[in-house]
């Protein structure tokens, strides 16, 4: 009596052989993984889930202070506070992304060691986590942003505010992209993960976050916008506020630049996926 199967586990031969359809089949233990990841973050922590609205209130003010009352830079004419919780807010999002996935394979070797299910899940899962901080925090700045429109500060909302979806889309793939090229790249050199949150810190401040784009030499600013996630911050702050740049050109390159890493990533992360528990 022959028996019919309804899954086959084996071993992937194609290097382009990506099984997006397979990780979508798994949809259900990509949400298991995001409330493992929701409470085991915060779990014996005083404060709990309110980190996501402390961590990026108290980064804002500290930058308010030194950046915008000592030295003394420009924000376009925005309120200091509200010029750099624009910035803050997509970076930290686009920084969980990368800092999150880029332990992937290293901090779930003993679940990727035990037991098949599609390896992506887990950055998958990481991303959906930190969006839902990202959100949190978005809500937040859009609540001081109507608070200094209504005491008449010079905030506006433009209509590049409409490509906010596709901005967060955006910044999901090209730090999932980023995070799971170095999360491939730890299984052999541990000490890449030392490198990643220094690296993070020195990539922001080649990020308009705490200073304007506006106020580079063109030529500098031209090098600053080649930076994928330069554009995105620029755009993200001219649509909620109404000041700064539309780099609409760089914003292209940065896509390309999104599609290129992020393909590149899941190239690596497949591969290295068939031999990592040898090396981790």
């Amino acid at each position: 009596m022959s028996k019919q199967w309804t899954a086959v586990i084996e071993p992937q031969n194609k290097l382009f052989d990506l099984k997006l359809k397979e990780v979508l089949k798994y949809k259900d233990l990509i949400w298991l993984f995001v409330r493992r990841n929701l409470k085991t973050r915060y779990k014996q922590t005083v404060l709990g889930p309110l980190w996501f609205v402390i961590q990026p209130l108290f980064t804002t003010i500290v930058q308010t202070f030194v950046f915008g009352s000592i030295a003394g830079l420009s924000t376009d004419g925005l309120p200091q506070f509200l010029f750099y919780m624009a910035g803050n807010v997509p970076w930290a999002y686009f920084a969980a992304c990368l800092t999150g996935t880029s332990n992937t394979f290293v901090g779930n070797a003993g679940v990727f060691g035990k037991v098949y299910f599609p390896r992506l899940t887990t950055p998958i899962a990481t991303v959906i986590t930190a969006m839902l901080n990202f959100l949190i925090q978005f809500v937040m700045f859009l609540g001081f942003a109507f608070y200094y429109m209504a005491k008449g500060a010079n905030v506006n909302i433009t209509y590049v505010a409409m490509l906010t979806p596709l901005i967060i889309i955006q910044m999901a793939m090209l730090g999932m992209g980023f995070g799971i090229i170095i999360s491939s790249m730890t299984t052999k050199y541990r000490d890449l993960q030392v490198f990643v949150s220094f690296g993070v810190q020195l990539w922001m401040y080649a990020t308009p976050i705490i200073y304007a784009a506006s106020t580079l030499s063109p030529k500098l600013y031209k090098i600053i916008m080649l930076n994928p996630m330069a554009p995105i911050v620029e755009l993200m702050r001219y649509g909620w506020l109404g000041a700064g740049t539309t780099p609409i050109f760089y914003w292209g390159i940065s896509w390309i630049t999104t599609f290129a890493v992020l393909f590149i990533g899941i190239i690596m992360f497949n591969k290295v996926e068939k031999t990592f528990m040898d090396t981790v």
